[in-house]
C-alpha cells in the first residue's frame, strides 16, 4: 500500500496517461482488480470445450479473475491500447483475389508482444522513478489475464458481440496490454456498450464460430484453426476458410464501428514487403529457410513452417482452378509431412473438381461481396 496522499495519486494517474501516450499508446485507462463477475461465464465457456486445444485457458484456476493471486500486492491494472491498422491495408483486393493470401492485418508487421511489453516496462519504470516503492509487472497477451474484461473496466471500450474490445473512436483495430501495479490509483469509468441490436459479426462469420452474442467457439474460428490448432483442420471448415491463411478479420471488417478505425502511428506495424499482396503460390513455394527469413520478428513465425504449408494448401484448394496450382501441389506432396500431405490431397481434389465448374459457390460469393462493400465504404481513407 502506498503512503501517497490522494491528491498525489490523482496527479500520478494523469502523469501515467501522458507518459503512456508519449510511449506510443493511443489510450491508457486504470481498472480495479475485481473481475469476479466473469467467473461464471469463463467456467461455462470452458465446460463447453470452446477453448479447443488452448489448455492454458483452463489453467491457473482463480488467477484469471483474481489478479492479486497472479501478482501478489496488485491493487490496480493499467490497461493500454495501441492501434495496429496498417496504411494501405488492401482488404478488398485481398478478399476478391482467390489466388492471393489473406493474412490478418495485426500480423503484417512486427510481432507486437515484445514491442508493447518493452513500452509497458518503460512506463512502469517512469512510475517507479516518481514513487520508489512502486512494484509492477507488464503483460501482453500472456499469462492468465482477462485483457478484454480489464480494458472494459478501465474505460478503453466495451466488449463487442464478437468478444473483441470496441472503441467508438478506434473500432477494434488495436492491441491491448496491461501493467499490474501496487498503487491504489483512481480508476476510470467503464463506457456504455454501443452494439445495440446489431448482429453483423455473428452473421458474417464464415464458419459460424460466434455461436451466441459474446460467445465464440474457438474450435470453429478461422483464427484458431490457422494459428492455435496444431493438427488437421476439420474438412467441414476448409472451404469456408477461403484464402485466409493466418487469422481472419471478417467480424471486424463488417463491424460498423470500424469505420472509425485509426491508422497506426507505429511504423513497425506497417506491412512488410514480403507480405504485400502475396500470391498463394509464392508463399507455398517458400522453403523453410525462406519462411524463417521472411517472418523473422513476425507473429506468423510462431505457427511454424508445417502449419504455414497446411494453411496455404487449403487456400490453394479454394482458389480458382489453375494448372500451375495443381503442379505445385503435386510437387510439394512428395516430400511433405503427413499432416501437410493430407491437406494437399484435399486441395488437389478440390482443384480437379473445379476443372469443369470454376464458379464460386453463390453463398460464399455473396458473403465476400458483402465484406468488400463494407470495407470499401467504412475504412479510413488510407487503409
Amino acid at each position: 500500500m502506498s503512503d501517497l496522499p490522494q491528491s498525489e495519486l490523482d496527479q500520478l494517474a494523469n502523469n501515467i496517461k501522458n507518459w503512456g501516450k508519449e510511449l506510443g499508446f493511443q489510450q491508457v485507462g486504470i481498472s480495479d482488480i475485481n473481475l469476479e463477475q466473469h467467473k461464471e461465464a469463463l467456467s461455462h465457456w470452458l465446460e463447453k470445450g470452446y477453448h479447443g486445444e488452448m489448455q492454458f485457458m483452463g489453467a491457473h484456476g482463480e488467477k484469471r479473475y483474481k489478479p492479486d493471486q497472479l501478482v501478489p500486492g496488485t491493487l490496480r491494472i493499467i490497461s493500454v491500447r495501441m492501434d495496429y491498422l496498417p496504411p494501405d491495408a488492401k482488404f478488398a483486393k485481398s478478399l476478391r483475389k482467390t489466388n492471393s493470401a489473406y493474412i490478418s492485418r495485426y500480423a503484417h508487421g512486427r510481432d507486437y508482444h515484445k514491442l508493447m511489453r518493452n513500452r509497458l516496462k518503460k512506463l512502469g519504470e517512469k512510475i517507479q522513478a516518481y514513487f520508489s516503492n512502486t512494484q509492477f509487472r507488464p503483460f501482453v497477451d500472456s499469462a492468465p489475464v482477462l485483457e478484454h474484461a480489464i480494458a472494459e473496466k478501465a474505460g478503453i471500450g466495451w466488449t463487442g458481440k464478437h468478444t473483441l474490445t470496441l472503441n467508438q473512436e478506434a473500432g477494434s483495430w488495436f492491441f491491448l496490454g496491461e501493467l499490474f501495479i501496487n498503487l491504489p490509483l483512481p480508476t476510470d469509468t467503464p463506457v456504455e456498450e454501443k452494439c445495440g441490436s446489431c448482429v453483423a459479426c455473428l452473421k458474417i462469420c464464415p464458419t459460424q464460430a460466434i455461436v451466441a452474442p459474446y460467445t465464440v467457439d474457438a474450435r470453429r474460428c478461422i483464427s484458431y484453426l490457422t494459428i492455435e490448432n496444431s493438427g488437421s483442420i476439420p474438412v467441414e471448415f476448409r472451404r469456408a476458410m477461403g484464402n485466409r491463411i493466418y487469422g481472419c478479420d471478417d467480424c471486424q471488417l463488417i463491424c460498423p464501428w470500424n469505420r472509425f478505425g485509426q491508422i497506426t502511428q507505429e511504423p513497425d506495424f506497417h506491412t512488410r514487403e514480403s507480405l504485400q499482396s502475396p500470391s498463394l503460390l509464392t508463399l507455398f513455394n517458400w522453403t523453410e529457410t525462406q519462411f524463417l527469413k521472411y517472418t523473422e520478428g513476425s507473429a506468423i513465425r510462431r505457427i511454424g513452417y508445417e502449419r504455414w504449408q497446411r494453411n496455404i494448401a487449403i487456400a490453394l484448394g479454394n482458389a480458382d482452378f489453375d494448372n500451375a496450382i495443381l503442379d505445385a501441389l503435386e510437387v510439394k506432396r512428395v516430400n511433405s509431412s503427413e499432416l501437410v500431405a493430407e491437406h494437399i490431397l484435399w486441395a488437389i481434389s478440390e482443384q480437379k473438381r473445379k476443372q469443369n465448374d470454376q464458379r464460386i459457390p453463390i453463398q460464399q460469393e455473396r458473403q465476400i461481396l458483402r465484406l468488400v462493400r463494407s470495407v470499401e465504404k467504412g475504412l479510413p481513407r488510407d487503409a
